[in-house]
């Protein structure tokens, strides 16, 4: 059963290569990449109920044994996230498909989109799988060239900015991460992470907490913590909906996962961290307050994801089973509501013409479907019972009710003033964009698209059914989109709704499904807290963790 954690990372890579052979035949392309990620769903639905049962699976690459080969290891916690994630993808692909931005030629490019995005899932298989820090880094410089091109497809001055941004910031990041790595592996001589468990104790205390401050930097960058964050809601907002709505759900919380997996295998903490929990705290009021001064709805999503990523680290910062078993929960439930949220705000720039709600005005009675899909995520975001938002949160004040100290009591006031702001941002986003007279937008003049051939104008390559037209920055992105145009009247095809449906679903199916859950998460974050089966099961003969401490 050892293949079932090779196949999500090889499978897509391999079918990359096939799509990009397929050259112009869209349909066989199309099929290849729905069916390679419906694979990984029920791959991942695999792992996640053999790890259950019979504890982690164990692949190692090559012939070599751990700690010298790569190794890939499929447990409870990587398992169900890589379900979540796969889940997210097939209905983002659906939802693009259905938009038409697979489509590309008529720009002077040939179509890569699905190979560009099969490479992705790859990454983000790799990054949850992945057995050691060197891999880890792979992983995210396969997320990070991949989403890159993803940022700037269809490329408009806006996105290559926003791209560069993203670049930069991810490349520094990386830098960050070598330097760790490389000084990881001058002391201990290993970067596995079951081998690393025994070796990180033989430090010098003070070498000890360098290292693990270092992977703090690291992959609070990635997962957007505060004051890490700023590159986020700059670059997230300028791409296509479907491109914003896959990025937003899952590289966050890839560095999330990352931090959860080396905060506790490696760098281990027998008491609450001060410093996350502090981090936790700014992270949480900075992107809600962020969120609240925003016009745009893209924008104000990308600030609460940056705020939410704040519960996650509160939760881990108390280093306890059922904090843990809360940031797992969470993390389920935020892919699923984050990515549900973007491809509806698509739809709604489609229908209105703009992507400002103040611009806009009685959709409900307009696109009432649309209006359903966006209330249950927003009040699942907000944490109103019974979505699962509202039984995540509750985990984690749990958790932090259990922990009874003056820093822990203050994450906690921090968190339910964030859960308040963040209703007053969807019941404010509700009331603009959903209530009231319908408003007509007003036009400006569309932002040109950059082929590769040179400059043309937005206005020379109209859309399909409408003539390309903008009226605020986020449909001034879209109108570089197929089939998107900015006068409100641009068509939304069946599949866009059913796969935004879809995502909300499984996010209803999460919170009926909740005592499952928490079951899982809770003996998932017991395998985080005492790892000696994870680490029997990379390398056997070994007692545990403690063995080298």
């Amino acid at each position: 059963m050892s293949i079932l954690v090779v196949l999500p990372v090889v499978v897509p890579l391999l079918a990359a290569g096939a799509v990009l052979v397929l050259g112009r035949w869209v349909l066989a392309r199309r099929v290849l990449a729905l069916t390679v990620i419906a694979g990984v769903v029920a791959d991942a639905a695999a792992v996640v109920v053999i790890a259950d049962t019979d504890g982690p699976l164990v692949a190692g690459l090559g012939g070599w044994p751990a700690p010298v080969g790569i190794t890939l290891v499929g447990d409870r916690l990587s398992g169900l996230l890589l379900l979540t994630s796969a889940v997210v993808t097939f209905a983002v692909l659906v939802y693009a498909i259905g938009q038409g931005i697979t489509e590309q030629a008529r720009l002077g490019r040939s179509s890569v989109f699905e190979a560009v995005y099969l490479v992705l899932v790859a990454g983000v298989a790799l990054a949850y799988l992945t057995g050691d820090l060197f891999n880890l880094f792979v992983a995210f410089e396969i997320m990070l060239v991949s989403s890159y091109v993803l940022i700037t497809f269809a490329v408009t001055p806006g996105r290559i900015r926003a791209g560069m941004t993203y670049v930069i910031v991810s490349m520094t990041s990386s830098l960050f991460f070598l330097t760790m790595l490389a000084l990881v592996y001058a002391a201990t001589g290993t970067v596995n992470l079951a081998d690393l468990a025994g070796r990180i104790g033989t430090l010098p205390p003070g070498l000890a907490e360098t290292l693990g401050l270092m992977a703090l930097v690291v992959f609070g960058i990635k997962a957007a913590a505060v004051p890490l964050h700023f590159w986020l809601p700059d670059s997230y907002p300028t791409a296509p909906a479907p491109i914003t709505a896959v990025l937003a759900a899952l590289l966050t919380k890839v560095g999330v996962y990352a931090l959860l997996r080396t905060h506790t295998l490696v760098f281990r903490h027998d008491s609450a961290w001060i410093l996350l929990l502090a981090t936790a705290v700014v992270t949480l009021l900075v992107g809600a307050l962020g969120a609240i001064a925003q016009d745009d709805l893209n924008r104000m999503l990308s600030y609460l994801l940056v705020s939410h990523i704040g519960y996650m680290l509160f939760g881990l910062s108390l280093f306890t089973v059922i904090g843990l078993a809360g940031v797992i929960i969470y993390m389920v439930h935020h892919i699923l509501a984050q990515a549900a949220l973007f491809l509806v705000s698509g739809l709604i720039t489609r229908y209105a013409g703009t992507s400002v709600p103040r611009r806009m005005g009685g959709l409900a009675a307009a696109v009432p479907v649309t209006a359903v899909l966006f209330g249950i995520p927003a009040l699942s975001l907000a944490g109103i019972p019974p979505f699962s938002g509202f039984v995540a949160k509750l985990a984690l004040l749990e958790a932090g009710a259990e922990t009874r100290t003056w820093p822990v009591d203050l994450a906690l006031a921090a968190s339910l003033i964030t859960s308040l702001l963040s209703l007053y941002v969807m019941v404010r986003v509700w009331i603009l964009a959903f209530w009231g007279p319908r408003r007509e937008p007003t036009r400006v003049p569309a932002e040109p698209v950059v082929a590769l051939s040179g400059t043309v104008p937005a206005a020379a390559e109209p859309a399909p059914t409408e003539p390309a037209a903008a009226v605020s920055a986020a449909a001034v992105s879209a109108a570089a989109e197929p089939g998107m145009a900015g006068s409100g009247t641009a068509t939304v095809s069946r599949p866009m709704v059913w796969a935004t449906a879809g995502i909300v679903a499984v996010g209803l199916l999460v919170a009926l499904l909740a005592g499952q859950l928490a079951g899982l998460s809770e003996r998932a974050a017991d395998d985080l807290l005492e790892p000696s089966t994870y680490i029997r099961s990379v390398l056997p003969g070994t007692a545990g963790p403690e063995a080298g401490r």
